[in-house]
């Protein structure tokens, strides 16, 4: 899955690209006119990996990852080209869900776009151009459809689908908020609209708004974040840079002592990978330890397909552990003992941290 962070130019968009991918790129490589969107990879921390690692000392340990992809920042008028618009909103097209970063910090040296810090209207601003450039898209196949001299039943059922998809967007409300089935999202696939792409709200405040947890707009935020149904969570980007310079014993302490339980780009790369629906089942021996990415509602036999498609091909069955059951066990003799070590067909829906080995002929 490709992940896209979003916001107005000096959000701190880079910072949190660079954070989340281990990059060192200059942060005001777009406000000096660079226009080429950043690619990199997020890996995912968990501990059932950690703790796999720890109980078979494999030979190499991979975590799950996640593409993410820094897009330019976008300004007032940018679906209709203005600034870097034509960048993003190609960039934009390339993405499966979005992360908005979004200012609350304060800071005399970084001058703010508009002038002044208000998050709410960047939002507005950020979520408006994308419903603009989804509705002209709109507007204009609808125009084609209607002066059709001949609209067959298809043409019809896509001109009610893009119909409701319009009003929802003249209401202000993104595309993915209807609740559409099956069929009527068929239709969108070959447009690509962007308010389709699902999205997280990162605010970015400064350390004084994180030692007394109030920053502009906060309980507005909220609301908003409830009304629209999208997640919201705060980080402090800043400091996040100066946990991620410490070497793990000097970190471990620094978190101690600021009460924190893990760093807010951990937290962050974790509710992403959550939120847009995906899962990790594991694969665990002494040649290596590994959390395959998947969809929530994947089938075995297709997730056999995500390690080689030999294996999905002859797909036999699945030996499937629950983490928890051999966490808690401490062996899989003890898993075993316990009756706990299951066979499960091709149709078995895939769990969240299931333990899987696969049995195959080909």
């Amino acid at each position: 899955m490709k992940i896209g962070l979003t916001g107005l130019p000096t959000v701190g968009k880079t910072t949190f690209f660079n954070l989340l991918t281990h990059s060192d790129l200059e942060t005001s490589a777009f406000s000096s006119g660079k226009t080429q969107a950043h690619v990199g990879v997020a890996k995912i921390p968990d501990e059932r990996v950690d703790f796999l690692s720890s109980l078979y000392k494999p030979k190499k340990t991979t975590y799950a990852t996640m593409e993410i992809i820094d897009l330019p920042g976008l300004v007032r008028g940018s679906s209709a080209g203005m600034g870097m618009g034509n960048q993003f909103l190609e960039s934009v097209r390339r993405v499966d869900a979005l992360v908005q970063i979004v200012r609350a910090f304060k800071n005399e040296n970084v001058a703010h776009v508009e002038g002044d810090i208000n998050p709410l209207r960047d939002i507005d601003t950020i979520n408006a151009e994308l419903l603009l450039a989804d509705l002209g898209i709109i507007e204009t196949r609808i125009e084609r459809i209607e002066s059709s001299k001949k609209i067959n039943s298809a043409m019809r059922e896509e001109l009610a689908v893009l119909k409701k998809c319009m009003a929802a967007l003249e209401e202000e409300l993104p595309i993915y908020s209807l609740d559409l089935d099956d069929e009527e999202k068929e239709h969108l696939k070959t447009f690509n609209f962007l308010s389709v792409k699902p999205m997280l709200l990162v605010i970015n405040i400064d350390e004084n708004q994180l030692s007394s947890g109030d920053y502009p707009q906060k309980e507005e935020l909220y609301k908003y974040s409830r009304e629209k149904g999208m997640p919201i969570m705060e980080i402090c980007a800043q400091m996040e840079v100066e946990i991620d310079r410490l070497d793990e014993e000097d970190k471990k302490l620094f978190m101690e002592e600021a009460g924190i339980t893990e760093p807010g780009i951990d937290r962050l790369a974790r509710t992403t990978y959550e939120y847009f629906g995906l899962i990790s089942f594991l694969t665990a021996g002494e040649d290596e330890v590994k959390a395959w990415t998947i969809k929530k509602g994947t089938t075995a036999h297709r997730a056999a397909g995500k390690i080689h498609s030999d294996i999905e091909r002859g797909f036999i069955r699945a030996e499937v552990v629950k983490y928890s059951d051999l966490r808690d066990l401490g062996s899989m003799a003890r898993v075993k003992e316990k009756g706990l070590y299951r066979l499960e067909g091709k149709d078995y829906i895939v769990q969240d941290g299931d333990i899987i080995n696969f049995r195959f002929n080909i």
